[in-house]
């Protein structure tokens, strides 16, 4: 196989003309020798830059109109004092970035980007400087593979391209002295420590210093990923190379420095330049059956010792959700949960030092482990689901020449690398049990079509080596990371009858195990699969994983294939869709925040309303959070005369009262309802379910998870856990959900005794007991609302001695709050003579609406939205009305004589409305009394109604 290259991609052509047409009008510099002269004589053909920066900024401000960018107002310079052969001088050199997606082919474009500067402008040397070995890697290999296309395409320039090597430094002299295009690619390791050789003068440099080599070459450095460069140390280390200029490349810059081209990844995405994602979302449904948590983080503060610990805590809305709580020596995780499935599960001791949480029924926690998962279930579904996958799609590709590779990347090494490592084992098994069913691959075993690479640094010749972590440098080893690192060809290959044993074996491999190494630098465009196997949210970003498989497919002759029927990735994700996706744009937007900061210096909410128009022109609409609200803007501000008002006092005495509530319950009748309620319910049993969706860029730059397969069952998780007590399940979800219930053990035993399917209990008791108490305290509520009796307070014998304060509402909490902070959808200005405060905030459509009439409406006198403190008691949680009105009679004295409490719904049919709106309502008429509904009050010369607009209300008349 030999890789094809166009040199006609209008998007990869615009970047190196953005880089080129920087140092327009800088003519075309001859080879030359140029000598330095300090304790010792120096020579090179060195780059050279005759415009200054006036001529640098202008020429950069027209590129970055042109590519609409903003316009910066001045070059971002590095200045560092560095030691040189001549004694410390202080150097100053420009910086310029491009911005270019994932897999659209970045090393290509700034190897090019060189070469075209020396045709243009007679620039001869670069030094590729990269973070890590595997970035080093893949940039040795696009130089190999790009060799012949560039030589064709540039008329057979003279051009040399090698890796920096601390034990051939005659390479550094090479790169000084001769007059040919040299590219050399170094780590930052290699050159950011005094001990690092290249700082060191040697008798086989004749007493030479080889860093005083490379400076008297002024290079122009290559910056590959350098947001991993950033530090205070790695900005001197490339400052002490004494460079012309640095050219910065990366999807994810941290710092943009004079940014000349930018291509986002939304926009590489709807152009197809990359393939298309999908996400195959593998979780757990329905099991919630025993206790979960994880050590998140250990934290030392002061004195005080606390961790970090996600758990699976009881909502009030009965669901069971992951969250994370802070615990310290002595908390119980009982309490923090709300759930009895946690007990004995109490913190007994925090150790920062070895990193671990021991609880008091002696189990014990390091960072990052978990208790309670059932992991290798989810591992055997994502990863049985990934081979069927590769099986099924290798069949579709093969027909079209391309082979289909799979990446794993996995929680532990020694889960892969020991011989019986769980993800090992797993993967061995499906894989004999699928082939069975594809005839292509019944021939072969696991160890033929997987690979590993699991790396470590270790220091070599100054150059920072990866090696196997578990076994070593073993012969097995050196052949998967030279496959995996350096022999693509082989990879993308299918087996030939033709090749030898050694060559079969190579092109074998399909699914590639890592852990983190492949994180950057390393990809490979037929990566059609990504598996995350990982206890927790991936290790690896999101961005990080997809790029590893994000580049457009080739097929067996090299080319490369734009048909976005076969690019498709697919994400094999322990996690839902819709996380996965808002986490995956999460990521871009945060990288794109912090840039956007650095660039304007401002955090990114100082932004003023010029500026974020022009940061969404060039970002895209989706990328800055919504706009801080103005001081002041959102406040509404007492009027007090209306406050003070006869009108209002009149209302407020009539409104003001709290009350209690009795009501009387017919066990019997409650039991006779609900048992057959519950027999009728679905209740699912624990399983693993895998759901398919698309991942799609809208126009303003957000990606957006669309589904398009329904959730299937993969494994059933009956049988698993020991059963709890199923009274105190379905007594910890009454009293801890809203509202708490609390009914007796004895009723609860008799509701399971009259249960016929018992066997929906056992096989998943949670979510038996949830669907009960749901259907219990719903059929409660219903007959606690239907003969509900409300007192006031006051009139109670027993709460005579109370103050005032728990017997009524009074009036001075409403002239306290003179400005009251507002946070809903709309918010209207009012007129003077009617709402007791200058804006209302209003929660919907409906709401605005009403506040128009009333505001239009001659025979309202005065409105109020009620606070938010003023509630009142029912069975199925606190309510606050909605509105406290005041009209009066339109002919006569013009006398206020109607006081009105309102709610605003959009239907008033009772099937429209959620059941405790419902509810709610007939007890705010049992409070208030209602001629809408016929119901007496516990208060007196009030109307409680409900109404859809303001035309509802009733006049005074009626």
């Amino acid at each position: 196989m030999e890789f094809k290259f166009d040199p006609n991609q209008e998007f990869q052509v615009k970047a190196i003309e953005a880089v080129c047409d920087l140092f327009d009008g800088q003519s075309r510099l001859q080879a030359a020798m140029r000598f330095k002269t300090g304790t010792l004589s120096l020579a090179a053909v060195a780059n050279r830059l005759d415009l200054g920066e006036a001529e640098l900024l202008k020429n950069l401000q027209n590129v970055q109109r042109r590519s609409g960018i903003r316009a910066d107002k001045c070059l971002e310079c590095i200045e560092e004092t560095i030691p040189t052969a001549e004694g410390e001088k202080c150097v100053r050199f420009p910086n310029f970035s491009v911005e270019m997606e994932t897999g659209t082919g970045k090393t290509y474009v700034y190897l090019r980007t060189a070469l075209e500067l020396n045709q243009r402008y007679g620039l001869r040397k670069f030094i590729v400087v990269v973070p890590s070995v595997a970035i080093r890697e893949g940039v040795l290999k696009t130089l190999q593979v790009t060799e012949r296309h560039f030589r064709e395409f540039y008329g057979n320039p003279v051009y040399r391209s090698y890796v920096y090597d601390s034990a051939n430094l005659s390479q550094v002299r090479q790169f000084a002295l001769t007059d040919s295009v040299e590219v050399m690619v170094m780590t930052l390791d290699s050159f950011n420590k005094g001990s690092n050789v290249i700082r060191q003068s040697t008798d086989r440099l004749q007493g030479e210093t080889p860093l005083y080599l490379v400076q008297a070459a002024r290079p122009v450095l290559i910056l590959d990923e350098p947001q991993n460069m950033e530090s205070e140390k790695a900005v001197a280390a490339l400052a002490a190379l004494d460079p012309l200029l640095a050219l910065r490349y990366s999807a994810t810059h941290r710092n943009p420095y004079n940014v000349v081209y930018r291509l986002t990844p939304a926009e590489a995405y709807r152009q197809g330049l990359v393939k298309k994602i999908e996400v195959d979302s593998v979780v757990r449904e329905n099991e919630e059956n025993r206790p979960y948590l994880r050590v998140e983080e250990i934290q030392t503060k002061k004195r005080t010792i606390t961790a970090r610990l996600a758990v699976h805590a009881l909502m009030k809305g009965g669901q069971v959700k992951e969250t994370t709580v802070t615990v310290r020596p002595g908390d119980s995780l009982k309490e923090k949960t709300n759930r009895s499935d946690y007990a004995g599960w109490e913190v007994d001791e925090i150790n920062p030092g070895g990193g671990f949480v021991r609880f008091a029924n002696n189990v014990e926690l390091r960072k990052g482990e978990e208790q309670g998962a059932d992991r290798e279930a989810i591992f055997d579904v994502q990863i049985r689901h990934t081979v069927e996958e590769h099986m099924r799609k290798q069949a579709r590709l093969k027909e079209r020449g391309i082979k289909a590779l799979s990446l794993f990347f996995i929680d532990r090494v020694a889960h892969y690398a020991d011989a019986d490592g769980l993800i090992r084992r797993l993967f061995d098994r499906a894989f004999n049990e699928a082939k069975t069913k594809h005839p292509d691959w019944k021939d072969l075993s696991p160890e033929e079509v997987r690979a590993a690479y699991f790396a470590e640094k270790r220091r070599k010749g100054g150059v920072t080596e990866m090696l196997d972590s578990v076994s070593g440098e073993t012969k097995e080893d050196e052949a998967a990371y030279d496959l995996i690192m350096r022999d693509k060809e082989a990879l993308l290959s299918f087996p030939e009858e033709s090749d030898d044993q050694q060559t079969r074996r190579k092109k074998r491999v399909a699914f590639i195990f890592s852990h983190s190494a492949l994180r950057e630098g390393w990809d490979n465009p037929n990566v059609f699969q990504i598996c995350t196997l990982n206890q927790t949210a991936s290790l690896v970003k999101k961005r990080q994983e997809v790029g590893r498989g994000i580049r457009l497919a080739v097929d067996q002759s090299g080319e490369r294939v734009r048909d976005d029927a076969v690019n498709v990735l697919t994400v094999v994700a322990n996690e839902s869709y819709r996380r996965y996706v808002e986490n995956y744009q999460g990521e871009i937007a945060f990288e794109y925040r912090s840039e956007i900061e650095a660039r304007y210096g401002k955090p990114i909410g100082d932004l003023s309303d010029e500026e974020r128009r022009k940061v969404e022109e060039e970002y895209g609409e989706g990328i800055l959070p919504p706009p801080p609200r103005k001081a002041g803007e959102n406040k509404a501000r007492l009027r007090k005369a209306r406050a003070l008002s006869p009108e209002f006092r009149e209302l407020w005495e009539r409104i003001k009262h709290k009350t209690r509530y009795a009501v009387k319950i017919d066990t019997e009748a409650l039991l006779n309802e609900v048992v057959p309620e519950i027999e009728r319910a679905e209740v699912a049993p624990p399983r693993v379910t895998i759901t398919k969706a698309h991942v799609v860029a809208g126009d303003d730059g957000i990606f957006e998870a669309m589904q398009t397969s329904a959730a299937k069952n993969a494994a059933v998780l009956v049988g698993r856990w020991p059963l709890p007590n199923l009274v105190d399940l379905m007594t910890d979800l009454l009293e801890h959900t809203s509202p708490p219930v609390r009914l007796t053990r004895r009723t609860l035993l008799e509701l399971y005794r009259r249960i016929g399917n018992k066997q929906a209990a056992l096989d998943n008791p949670h979510e038996w007991a949830t669907t009960a108490v749901r259907i219990l305290k719903e059929k409660l509520a219903d007959h606690l609302v239907r003969g509900i009796e409300y007192i006031r307070v006051a009139d109670a014998p027993s709460d005579d001695g109370l103050p005032a304060g728990e017997r009524w509402y009074e009036m001075r909490q409403i002239l306290d709050d003179a400005e009251v902070e507002l946070f809903s959808k709309y918010i209207i200005s009012t007129r003077d003579d009617k709402s007791v405060y200058d804006r209302v905030p209003c929660d919907s459509e409906v709401e605005r609406k009403f506040v128009e009439d009333l505001e239009a409406r001659v025979d309202v006198k005065l409105y109020l939205k009620l606070p938010y403190w003023f509630t009142m008691p029912t069975p199925v949680g606190e309510y606050r009305p909605d509105w406290a009105i005041v009209m009066e009679e339109l002919e006569g004295n013009g006398r206020p004589v109607l006081y009105l409490i309102a709610e605003t719904k959009g239907s008033l049919k009772k099937d429209d409305l959620r059941s405790n709106e419902w509810r709610r309502i007939q007890c705010g008429a049992a409070h208030f009394g209602s001629r809408q509904f016929k119901r007496k009050g516990a208060l007196e010369g009030v109307d409680y109604r409900v109404v859809t607009e303001a035309a509802e209300l009733p006049s005074v008349q009626a």
